[in-house]
C-alpha cells in the first residue's frame, strides 16, 4: 500500500506507485558515486520534494481564498470592503503556484522515466530475437522509447489487454498517465503506460478515445495486427527455446564424444597447486 496521499505529497505518492520505495531517495542509496543511477536517483527525489513542496504552498494558498471568499458564499458582501487589492494579488499568485507545480510535475515524470531507462535489464526475462521481430522489428533501432517494450513487457502488455478491461487514463489532479484493469486496480504483472502509448503509436492496441481519459478511461483493445502479432511471438518463443536446448545438447555430446577435449579443458581450469 501506498504510504503517502496523493492529496498531501503527489509526488513522494507518485515514486512510491512507480518503484515501490517508501522514500524517494532510497533510490540512490547503496550505489556507488558518479554511478548514472546514483545522480538520477537523486534527481528524482529533488524534483519530488518540489512537487510536495509546491504543492503544499498551492494548498496554503487556496485555502486562504477560500477563507477570504467565504463571506460572499454566506451573502455577507458588506465584510468585503477593501478585500479587493487581497484578492487581486490572491488569484496571480495561486496561477502561479499551478504552473510552478505543474512544471515540477513534469520535471518528476521526466527523471522517472530516465530512471526506469538506466534500471538493469534482466536478460533472462527479454525475449527471443525472433519474438522482438514478430513482435514489430520493423519500428527501427534506436528509438528513444524503446525502453518501453525492452523484455517482455511488449508481450505481457499485449496479453493484459487481450484478457481484457485494461484501461489507459490520466490523473486529472496531477496529470500523471497510469493504466488500470478491469476492477480499477493496477494490474498484475504491471503494464506501463508508455508501454501502451508505444503499442498505440506501433498499431498493435486501439485506444478507445470516445471514453473519457480521466473517467472512466480508454479501454484499451488488440488490433488485427496486435493480434497477429501476438500469436507469432507465443508461436516463437517455445520454438527458439527447443533450439537452444537442442543446441545445448549438442554441445555437451559433442564435448562427450572428443577424447582428446576433456582432457584438455580439465588441464585449463584445474587450479595451479604450486602456490
Amino acid at each position: 500500500m501506498n504510504p503517502h496521499e496523493a492529496a498531501k505529497r503527489p509526488g513522494a505518492h507518485l515514486v512510491a506507485e512507480e518503484f515501490g520505495v517508501e522514500d524517494p531517495w532510497a533510490l540512490s542509496d547503496n550505489r556507488p558515486l558518479r554511478d548514472p543511477l546514483d545522480l538520477v536517483g537523486r534527481m528524482v527525489a529533488e524534483a519530488a520534494r518540489d512537487v510536495d513542496e509546491l504543492h503544499g504552498e498551492l494548498a496554503r494558498a487556496a485555502r486562504s481564498a477560500i477563507h477570504l471568499l467565504a463571506p460572499i458564499a454566506q451573502g455577507d458582501h458588506a465584510s468585503m470592503r477593501g478585500w479587493y487589492g487581497i484578492l487581486r494579488t490572491t488569484g496571480p499568485q495561486i496561477e502561479l503556484l499551478v504552473a510552478r507545480r505543474g512544471a515540477a510535475y513534469e520535471q518528476l515524470t521526466g527523471s522517472i522515466s530516465t530512471f526506469r531507462r538506466l534500471l538493469p535489464e534482466q536478460d533472462a526475462a527479454r525475449p527471443s530475437k525472433a519474438a522482438t521481430h514478430d513482435l514489430g522489428e520493423e519500428q527501427g533501432p534506436g528509438r528513444d522509447d524503446d525502453w518501453a517494450i525492452s523484455g517482455d513487457r511488449q508481450l505481457g502488455a499485449l496479453e493484459a489487454v487481450e484478457a481484457g478491461g485494461l484501461r489507459f487514463h490520466q490523473s486529472a489532479v496531477y496529470g500523471y498517465i497510469y493504466v488500470s484493469d478491469g476492477r480499477g486496480q493496477r494490474p498484475n504483472p504491471e503494464v506501463w503506460p508508455e508501454t501502451v502509448q508505444r503499442l498505440v503509436a506501433d498499431g498493435l492496441l486501439n485506444q478507445d478515445t470516445s471514453e473519457g481519459l480521466y473517467r472512466p478511461g480508454q479501454l484499451l483493445s488488440l488490433t488485427p495486427q496486435g493480434e497477429a502479432a501476438l500469436r507469432d511471438a507465443r508461436t516463437a518463443t517455445p520454438r527458439v527455446s527447443a533450439a537452444l536446448s537442442r543446441s545445448n545438447s549438442a554441445a555437451i555430446s559433442g564435448a562427450a564424444a572428443d577424447p582428446a577435449a576433456a582432457p584438455a579443458t580439465s588441464a585449463a581450469t584445474k587450479p595451479s597447486r604450486s602456490r
